[in-house]
Formats: C-alpha cells, sequence, structure tokens
C-alpha cells in the first residue's frame, strides 16, 4: 500500500509539474529591443541619455496578441541601481495616443516601486488587458533619481516623449524632449490562450529597420509579423526583433557579438522555437573594408584585429546552430545581402560574402533558408542592392526593400 502511496504522489508531482510548464508556456514574447551599454558622443551622434525626476513615454508595436501582459525592463548596462517610481500601460492609437482611463498600472511584486540592480533586468507583475495582435501599447516609467547613461537600444526608429519634472505615468504630459532609442525596456510578452510560437530575429541595422519610415513599423520583422498573422496557421504566432545596429557574428563593437548576447537576447524569450540568423555584413566590412571621409576614424576604431574569413564565420554559424538545436529550436539562415557603393565595401568581403552565402544556400547546417540576398539585389548588378530598394547608401533597405525581405519568406518554414 505504501509503494502505491508513492507511486501515486510521483503521478501527481509529475502531473504538477506538467501543469506548471504549460501554463509557463503561455507565455510569449510579442516586442523586443535588445539593451546596449551607454556610449559617448561622437561626431554628429548624440551620447546615450540620462534621466532624472522625469517620465519616459514609449509607443510599441506588438507582433501577438493576448489577455495578458508584462514588461520586462532592463539596467543590464547601468553601473547603479535603477529605481523605477512608477510605471504602467495602456493601449494606443498608431500615433501613441492613450484614451482617457484606459491606463494600468505596472506593479512589482505587489508593489508600485522597484529597484533594478546594475546588470539585471526586471519583469513586471502581469496586467489583464486584452492586447490584440499588431496593435499599439504606450509603455511609461517615471525615474525619480538620476538614472546615469540609460540601458538603451538606440536605434528604436520610434518615437519616445520625454517629461518634465514629475510623475505623468497615469496622465498626458507635454513632451520636454523626444527621443528616438528605447530607454530602459527591452521585451513585452504576452500571455496568449492559443497555441503561438515565437520567431526572433538574430539581427543587425537592416533588421533594427535603419533606413525605414520613422514612426511607421515598416521594418522587415514588422511586416513578417503581419504576414503571419494574416495566415491561419500562424495567426497566434510572435516575432521579436533582436536587431542591433552595427552587430556582428564574432566581434564586439556595437554591443555584444551574436555569440555572446544568444543566451539574453534569443534564449530568454518565451515561446522561442524559430530563429532567423541574419547577419554578417558587419563583420566583412569592418574587416576588409577600406573606409574614408568623416567617419574613417570610427570605422577604424570598430576593425577586429583578426579579420573575419570564411572559415571563421562558417563557424560562428554553427556555434549559433548548435546551441540554439540544444534548446529544441529550428533555425533559419538568411543570406548576406550585397553592398557594393556602402561606405565599408571592399573586393576581399565581396568574395567572402559569396562563400558565405553559397555555404548557407548547399551546406544544409540550417534547418531552412531566406535568401535576402536574391530579393535585394540588382539583376543588372547582383553585388549591389536594386535602386529602388535601398535607402540611399547601398547597405541598408527602403520600405519597399524591406517589403521585398518579407515578401520573399517562404511562411511554409513555420509549422
Amino acid at each position: 500500500m505504501r509503494c502505491k502511496n508513492y507511486v501515486l504522489g510521483g503521478a501527481l508531482a509529475l502531473l504538477s509539474a506538467a501543469a506548471m510548464t504549460a501554463s509557463a508556456a503561455d507565455w510569449i514574447g510579442t516586442w523586443g529591443a535588445s539593451p546596449l551599454p551607454p556610449t559617448p558622443a561622437a561626431g554628429p551622434r548624440p551620447g546615450t541619455p540620462s534621466f532624472a525626476n522625469q517620465t519616459i513615454r514609449q509607443v510599441v508595436r506588438v507582433s501577438a496578441g493576448g489577455t495578458r501582459v508584462r514588461v520586462r525592463f532592463t539596467n543590464e548596462y547601468g553601473t547603479k541601481p535603477l529605481r523605477i517610481g512608477a510605471a504602467s500601460i495602456a493601449l494606443a492609437d498608431p500615433t501613441g495616443a492613450v484614451a482617457d482611463g484606459a491606463t494600468k498600472p505596472l506593479l512589482f511584486s505587489g508593489q508600485p516601486t522597484a529597484l533594478i540592480p546594475p546588470g539585471a533586468p526586471l519583469l513586471s507583475d502581469p496586467v489583464d488587458l486584452a492586447v490584440p495582435a499588431l496593435s499599439n501599447l504606450s509603455i511609461s516609467l517615471y525615474v525619480p533619481e538620476d538614472t546615469g547613461p540609460c540601458t538603451c537600444h538606440q536605434v528604436g526608429m520610434q518615437t519616445g516623449f520625454v517629461s518634465d519634472s514629475g510623475d505623468f505615468t497615469a496622465k498626458t504630459f507635454t513632451p520636454k524632449q523626444t527621443i528616438q532609442s528605447r530607454a530602459f525596456v527591452s521585451e513585452v510578452d504576452v500571455q496568449s490562450p492559443r497555441a503561438a510560437k515565437v520567431v526572433v530575429v538574430l539581427g543587425d541595422s537592416i533588421s533594427d529597420g535603419v533606413g525605414s519610415t520613422l514612426d511607421a513599423n515598416r521594418r522587415w520583422p514588422d511586416l513578417l509579423a503581419q504576414r503571419l498573422n494574416a495566415s491561419k496557421s500562424t495567426a497566434a504566432w510572435g516575432v521579436v526583433n533582436e536587431g542591433i545596429s552595427g552587430n556582428r557574428i564574432l566581434n564586439d563593437g556595437a554591443g555584444q557579438s551574436a555569440l555572446a548576447r544568444l543566451d539574453r537576447d534569443v534564449l530568454s524569450v518565451p515561446g522561442v522555437a524559430y530563429v532567423i540568423i541574419f547577419e554578417g555584413v558587419n563583420d566583412l566590412g569592418m574587416s576588409w573594408g577600406h573606409p574614408t571621409g568623416p567617419a574613417a576614424d570610427f570605422f577604424k576604431s570598430l576593425m577586429p584585429p583578426n579579420k573575419a574569413t570564411t572559415e571563421e564565420m562558417t563557424a560562428g554559424y554553427r556555434q549559433l546552430i548548435a546551441r540554439l538545436h540544444a534548446r529544441g529550436i529550428k533555425v533559419l539562415g538568411a543570406t548576406i545581402a550585397p553592398y557594393e557603393g556602402a561606405a565599408y565595401y571592399s573586393e576581399e568581403g565581396e568574395a567572402i560574402r559569396q562563400a558565405l552565402n553559397t555555404w548557407i544556400r548547399t551546406d544544409k547546417a540550417f534547418d531552412g533558408v531566406l535568401d535576402f540576398d536574391a530579393a535585394l539585389r540588382d539583376p543588372a548588378k547582383p553585388t549591389q542592392i536594386a535602386a529602388p530598394l535601398h535607402a540611399g547608401d547601398h547597405l541598408h533597405g527602403s520600405d519597399a526593400g524591406y517589403q521585398a525581405v518579407a515578401r520573399s519568406i517562404n511562411l511554409a518554414l513555420f509549422k
């Protein structure tokens, strides 16, 4: 009899664990922005901002919808604790405007305030809020003390609003300034009542949306989210964009390398089932480019001591794939887009790009291939992006270019 009780107890424990796992799996990532360390001002580029006794209001366009929501705040590059005096969330219209009475407070272990240690993220408590797919959320954060240079995502491609002194998390305010970085916010999750998965994009500035229209959500991951939402089999899926402008596979510089940030930016996202890797052009440009002009010194400061080779790059891709496969995550490899005409283009880098794209297409190391090179290149000059599809710098997409990238993705890869 005692033995039977042990068996029954063990079975109940397993059922309880399974129920907890199922509950945890309900949370999925619906939006993201990779944290970056502060940077000083350099030429026309401003330094990372600081805030004190101010409210920061930011608008994010989610991918998947859900019945509850939580926000991941970040002080991961802070050198001192970050005090949150208050925070709130609300559904917003496309301009970021919030209806009267729609704002809900965000709590932290049941309290309206929190202290985030340096080097740490912090999840808010869940909030009951019906969030439609592809809708806008307004997130407000009041910081009562001097934050020091913020843990920000520098290229937000979305206008944020900063108040004069005071807590405006529950009311409207006239902005003292606007920003286009993501300050102290790195992820939004929703609890979905439907079976859903998440696609995480591990990328650089082309995924970050440089070249697209400000405040219009025309980055190619945004457009992929729209396509997935319109398909019956993937309508509940999330897309989390972890692109960092200037990011590389092998070397730090613009944030940590893809190899270094994989655990934080990808494996920590709830519900991740697919990862699209679209990186490599910065490794080639920073290794083999011959920059001239006003930005030459900046480019030279980022050049690695060991130049990226085909062998080192494929080894880097294989490391990412192996670590993702170990978690049961499928990995889609995107070919590197053309970049002749860009400031750091070189024939040496182009030769490696061609070799890497051949490897991506034919080696079968990835679970699937997205041919962004074919989607963007000029048929008359395949080493360049077609003129209507780049933003004028021969490197980043225009709105039309990002549309072409999103349309080129075979949705049958997502099951």
